[in-house]
């Protein structure tokens, strides 16, 4: 029997949808000034949306349920994923792994047998997203996002350039961190219990993913190449201005990132590196640029309201997942990833029992496919707006045309993953 605790969240979590959808409103009435700018500001950032929403839910348990049991469901959530995004974005955004980055692009961009305004560019698009699958979806979005923010984002205007990137950029991160069963969040709430290894993922959803990866960022660099090569977009991020890195801090950032990495699953030991690395960059500050510390802690904010909320919509979510049919799940668990978050979503579906290999592939394929349709369709994806949301009219995406740019990119996504395969 549904309870009134479930009811509730799940209209509070329709309401933080909605809300979230209508984040370019309060973002206007906040520039218009007045006497609630301030509310109005509050109300526009996203990354607070699920946090506020799940702060109601738990006031309505501690007056309905008492504070012991608001409490103790807090308690029973895992708040481990949104502390390690928090954890990975502070430190995959240090100047020193940003500058290692940048000179991995240029080697790269060198490499490809066309100019390099357009070779950049590309790989920016495609080669970060897909490694991913080795540093994890929340750094490779956090890298990925803070190139082009410096490189390509910083002029007024361009949107439509800006939303066309940040569509196929969502999405490519969303896939692109499949070629692992650790990296990418839908995919390792399910590996375990499916016995999905790493050389499984490779081999069933590796290659329609890089596949689909490289056709959105070529064609998002064919589309651009007029504007990319006249200079119109892209210029000098001032990295030329400032002191070089020593080569000796950027290899034990390297470590401090290859450490949050593996210790991924362990709260206690990546929040304990952490601390040692803010130590560290403060030792050597002139080689550093300010933490993000702030936007990852409003991410890390975002994605435990949605652990908050998400936990109470099992009662209706896991029923409707039961009753589909392969095919059909693959485009039900792509669209309900756009209001919910596809890892949870996939969880939920790893508890329908007597499910077969064909219907467990079409309910990943489909989570990582939406992925990048909304904000809250996939973890790293806030960590993407936070960085980027300032270089848009009214210091914000528009959720609608956020949607509208991911179509395209998704939809080539969607034909690769139900080409036939070897569950078919």
């Amino acid at each position: 029997m549904v309870s009134h605790t479930e009811v509730v969240a799940s209209i509070l979590f329709a309401i933080a949808i909605i809300h979230t959808f209508s984040v370019p409103v309060f973002a206007r009435l906040a520039n218009q000034g007045g006497r609630h700018a301030g509310l109005w500001h509050l109300l526009s950032e996203v990354e607070a949306v699920f946090g506020v929403w799940a702060c109601a839910l738990f006031v309505w348990m501690a007056l309905t349920l008492g504070v012991h049991g608001a409490v103790e469901y807090l308690d029973t959530r895992n708040f481990t994923e949104p502390a390690f995004v928090f954890v990975i974005m502070v430190v995959a955004a240090s100047r020193p792994i940003i500058e290692l980055v940048h000179m991995g692009v240029d080697g790269l961009a060198r490499v490809l047998p066309v100019r390099n305004e357009l070779a950049r560019f590309c790989v920016i698009m495609t080669m970060v997203p897909l490694s991913g699958s080795l540093i994890t979806e929340p750094a490779a979005m956090t890298l990925a996002a803070l190139l082009l923010r410096d490189a390509y984002f910083r002029r007024p205007g361009q949107d439509g350039f800006k939303y066309l990137t940040v569509g196929v950029l969502f999405v490519n991160v969303s896939i692109g961190g499949v070629l692992t069963a650790y990296a990418a969040p839908p995919v390792l709430m399910v590996a375990q219990t499916f016995g999905w290894d790493t050389a499984f993922m490779a081999t069933h959803f590796g290659w329609r993913a890089v596949t689909a990866v490289l056709i959105n960022g070529l064609v998002l660099t064919w589309l651009c190449r007029p504007f990319l090569l006249n200079g119109e977009l892209g210029h000098a991020t001032g990295r030329e201005s400032r002191e070089p890195v020593s080569r000796m801090v950027m290899a034990v950032h390297v470590l401090f990132l290859i450490g949050v990495v593996l210790a991924s699953h362990h709260i206690k030991i990546f929040l304990a590196l952490l601390v040692l690395f803010i130590g560290y960059a403060h030792a050597y500050k002139r080689h550093q640029s300010p933490l993000l510390l702030r936007e990852g802690l409003m991410v890390g904010f975002f994605l435990a309201g949605l652990v908050v909320l998400g936990g109470l919509q099992q009662w209706w979510l896991q029923d409707l997942l039961a009753g589909l049919s392969p095919f059909v799940l693959y485009l039900g668990s792509t669209a309900l990833t756009a209001v919910t978050d596809n890892a949870a979503l996939t969880y939920l579906g790893s508890l329908v029992e007597g499910t077969n290999e064909l219907w467990r592939y079409m309910l990943v394929a489909g989570a990582v496919t939406g992925g990048g349709l909304t904000v809250i369709a996939n973890a790293p994806n806030p960590a993407g707006f936070s960085i980027l949301k300032g270089c848009f009219g009214d210091g914000t995406i528009s959720p609608l045309r956020l949607l509208g740019a991911a179509a395209v990119p998704t939809l080539v996504a969607a034909v690769l993953f139900l080409l036939p395969n070897a569950f078919s």
